[in-house]
């Protein structure tokens, strides 16, 4: 139901469907919404009289009509999307009250100020989302009132207080606008529809979709429910409830609500909420059927349930359920439980888990052993540590973590915090914030904009400062699910690993070798770059051969050190690969330190200076990723290769001397021509076979193989592979060079617009392209496996941790991918869910 119903409608509708009581109401659907879009707001023929045939009935089934004197029916207008967006779009409660149904309600329930707390609720939420009036005006006028009356909270106000808020807030409205609110209620209800279907489109809700890759054109649903109360009084209430913690994913109730309050009040933060559990002591008999609900939908669902609710006058109504968003710690401990309480099987525990989402329990978090003093405390509402500058608004935000002066654990910005994998200490009640001075002030302490503090969302803890990290712990959940994704994954995820410490870590994560080292990166250290330039710049070949000599043990150490963390598992060595003059000082910084020298410097530094900058001059190249590097380097440089895989394999027989183990694989990179790889194979064979020959070792076996990261390798891998024992695909380059473009260009310049303006579905940087890139893969494994069956093919960009080029990774059918140690535990879980869904289509 959920692509017509949206989720919340489907939602609903099941509930009532199973029994569970929930407000009567119908759902505008999501192809209503499509349309109206499609038509350039214009609504399709026919939709207002459904909509109006639906209230019809809804006003026969209640005995109750929208907007009357007597009995009035008001009602929510309730987004409701396919994949949950929560605070996203916009809602109007209390649809249908006006001065007559106002009063109409009052003398029904006894309570005027219940009546006329809904009344100014309504004016201002249909202010704001339907006519566009700021909605700081709104705040601003009720902030003035609560201060003239010494008010802490709304419920402090008397029915007088809020028949002047009404009046207060319909000029505000009458003056940004120009027009008095419409009061004809179904003149309201359609004008509210329209806005909530136009909400689709806010910038917000733009923003969210991009950053959880939902698409643009699913549209929303539009839910028109019976209002239910929550602000009639101490019987009643409204409250967020999870069927489990959605921070840790512990088996506990964990939710907030409000007396004497409508729903708005808890997910928008508007008020500090009260913990679920105090609700037995005020409403057991509704707090009893709460949990009886709870354990139902669970059970029903298979899975953690996220559900709102309202208590009127002690009867309990559902409003919404929804499978609950967490964190990626909360994930893994709910799968696991679910799997071992038998609710599900290991392959659903694994499709519900986001492999991108495991990317949060490999940041750093707080060190335990800090002896900072907080600032403050709030709740703890979404774990980890984030240590930044504060910033008062969302369009100046990239932000690291979520802080809030109101609102509980279940308010929005908690929610899209934890699914965002953002830590977040919400209700932190001393903060005083002042947005447009940007300024936060806690006690004595003003904040502003410049000023740097951190976030501990597992305590709920506020520090001034930029404390400590520490690096993160793999759990035993985290340990059983991978587990779990291994028994199903048929691709190998190997890492891309240039230190020995890189490697530790990578075969901690899971990986099942290096699938690529850059030897560059470790010419570029401190003690070594002078070496390295001493063989650029060298004028004799004895000279080089005498740096290169010098370069030689240390990069037989590195290897040494990768070996050893990768013992009995694949290492694949790839020889350098920039142009040399990467190597040198920038040629306009060297230009500028001439002049300065010419200008008042030692003759023989000038000597050296221009000397260095003449032999810059020489080398540099136009376009040099397109230049003398690679293969290219090395077939005119030789002696270069020659060293690295003299070192590759010194390395090697030193570790085994230690009775270790090292699969070594030599890789050679943008080959072009098969000749050129037949040439560079010779080199590196008789290297190794000499280094071998010379230590008297004969069953060291080594594989030699290429990065296809040019067209033309790809179209050719058939020639290609009669010289090669292995492909690794190095896809950050073949996008490149197969789209046209640079990626430092690109990625700072219009492909930002293209990915706004829909030219392109994805960053092909970030996301590999499936019809491009991907069918160079696709041809090149191909053509490949032709020529030489046993060829194993690999991907080392860093497409090989992306979730979306694992499965067309997948099936295409490389052997494996590699990627940055961090996002192994990812590639672990994608590659599974790739199998899965792979077998569902076949069972389909």
């Amino acid at each position: 139901m959920r692509s017509l119903l949206g989720g919340k409608g489907a939602g609903v509708a099941e509930m009532r469907r199973i029994g569970v009581p929930v407000p009567d109401g119908f759902t505008v659907t999501t192809a209503a919404c499509v349309a109206a879009m499609r038509g350039g707001g214009t609504w399709p023929d026919g939709l207002w009289g459904e909509i109006q045939a639906h209230l019809d009935a809804l006003e026969r089934r209640t005995g109750r009509v929208l907007g009357a004197a007597e009995r009035p029916l008001l009602v929510s207008v309730r987004s409701g999307a396919v994949f949950s967006m929560p605070g996203m779009m916009d809602t109007i409660l209390n649809l249908g009250i006006s001065e007559q149904s106002a009063a109409g309600l009052a003398a029904e329930s006894g309570d005027p100020r219940f009546a006329w707390d809904s009344y100014r609720r309504f004016v201002q939420m249909y202010g704001e989302v339907v006519e566009g009036v700021p909605g700081q005006a709104f705040e601003d006028e009720l902030t003035a009132l609560k201060d003239r009356r010494g008010a802490r909270q709304d419920t402090d106000l008397t029915v007088d207080d809020l028949r002047d808020l009404t009046a207060t807030f319909r000029r505000v409205a009458r003056e940004s606008t120009g027009h008095d609110l419409p009061t004809e209620p179904r003149e309201q209800l359609r004008r509210a529809i329209d806005a909530v279907f136009a909400s689709w489109d806010s910038p917000r809700a733009q923003v969210y979709r991009r950053l959880n890759d939902i698409p643009d054109d699913l549209g929303t649903a539009v839910n028109v429910m019976q209002m239910v109360f929550g602000n009639k009084g101490g019987t009643s209430a409204t409250g967020v409830c999870f069927t489990r913690n959605p921070a840790t994913g512990a088996k506990e109730r964990y939710g907030e609500f409000l007396l004497d309050a409508q729903g708005e009040d808890v997910v928008a933060g508007i008020r500090t909420p009260r913990r679920l559990q105090e609700l037995e002591t005020v409403l057991p008999e509704a707090y009893a059927r709460l949990m009886s609900a709870m354990d139902r939908l669970e059970r029903h669902y298979g899975d953690m349930q996220d559900i709102e609710f309202t208590v009127e006058d002690g009867t309990l109504y559902l409003l919404q359920v929804r499978t609950g968003k967490r964190t990626a710690a909360a994930a893994l401990k709910v799968a696991r439980d679910l799997v071992a309480e038998g609710l599900i099987d290991t392959e659903t525990a694994l499709r519900r888990i986001d492999p991108a989402q495991l990317d949060q329990l490999l940041h750093p978090a707080l060190d335990p052993d800090h002896t900072a003093t907080p600032l403050t405390h709030g709740l703890n509402a979404s774990p980890g540590a984030a240590v930044g500058r504060l910033v008062f608004d969302a369009d100046t935000a990239a932000a690291q973590g979520v802080l809030t002066a109101h609102g509980g654990m279940t308010s929005h910005a908690a929610v899209v915090a934890r699914g965002m994998g953002k830590p977040c200490v919400a209700g932190a009640g001393d903060l005083r914030i002042d947005a447009d001075a940007r300024t936060l002030t806690i006690g004595g302490t003003v904040l502003t904009d410049a000023d740097t503090v951190t976030l501990d969302g597992t305590t709920g803890a506020v520090y001034p400062g930029a404390l400590p990290l520490v690096p993160p712990r793999v759990t035993d959940d985290f340990s059983t699910v991978l587990g779990w994704a291994d028994d199903v994954r048929r691709l190998g995820v190997r890492a891309n690993a240039d230190t020995g410490a890189d490697a530790v870590r990578a075969r901690e994560l899971g990986a099942e070798g290096v699938g690529l080292c850059r030897t560059e990166h470790m010419f570029m250290a401190t003690d070594r770059l002078p070496v390295v330039r001493r063989m650029i710049l060298a004028d004799t070949a004895a000279s080089r051969q005498a740096a290169l000599d010098q370069l030689l043990p240390v990069q037989q150490a590195d290897f040494e050190e990768i070996f050893t963390a990768m013992t009995g598992l694949p290492v694949a060595v790839r020889l350098i690969d920039p142009p040399l003059h990467e190597f040198l000082p920038d040629l306009v910084e060297q230009s500028l330190l001439v002049q300065r020298l010419e200008a008042g410097g030692e003759p023989g530094e000038l000597g050296q200076a221009r000397a260095l900058l003449a032999r810059i001059t020489s080398m540099a190249e136009a376009n040099p990723m397109l230049g003398t590097r690679g293969v290219r380097l090395t077939l005119l440089h030789p002696e270069i290769g020659v060293m690295q895989t003299r070192a590759i394999v010194r390395a090697a027989l030193a570790v085994r001397a230690r009775g270790l183990d090292p699969r070594v694989e030599i890789m050679v990179p943008l080959v072009g021509y098969a000749e050129e790889l037949r040439r560079m194979r010779e080199i590196v064979v008789a290297t190794a076979d000499e280094e071998l020959a010379a230590a008297g070792v004969t069953d060291l076996a080594y594989r030699v193989g290429t990065m296809i990261e040019l067209p033309r390798a790809a179209l050719t891998a058939g020639e290609i592979a009669e010289h090669a024992d292995f492909f690794s695909f190095g896809t950050n380059d073949l996008t490149q060079t197969t789209i046209g473009v640079s990626r430092d260009d690109a990625e700072g310049s219009f492909l930002a617009a293209y990915l706004e303006e829909g030219i392109v579905p994805a960053d092909p940087f970030a996301s590999l392209d499936a019809d491009g890139v991907g069918e160079l893969v696709r041809t090149g494994v191909e053509r490949g496996l032709r020529t030489r069956p046993d060829l194993e093919t690999g991907v080392c960009g860093e497409h090989g941790g992306d979730p979306a080029s694992i499965t067309l990774l997948d099936r295409i059918g490389v052997d494996y991918v590699s990627c940055s140690p961090y996002r192994i535990p990812v590639a672990r879980l994608a590659a599974a869910r790739a199998r899965l869904d792979d077998a569902a289509r076949d069972d389909a």
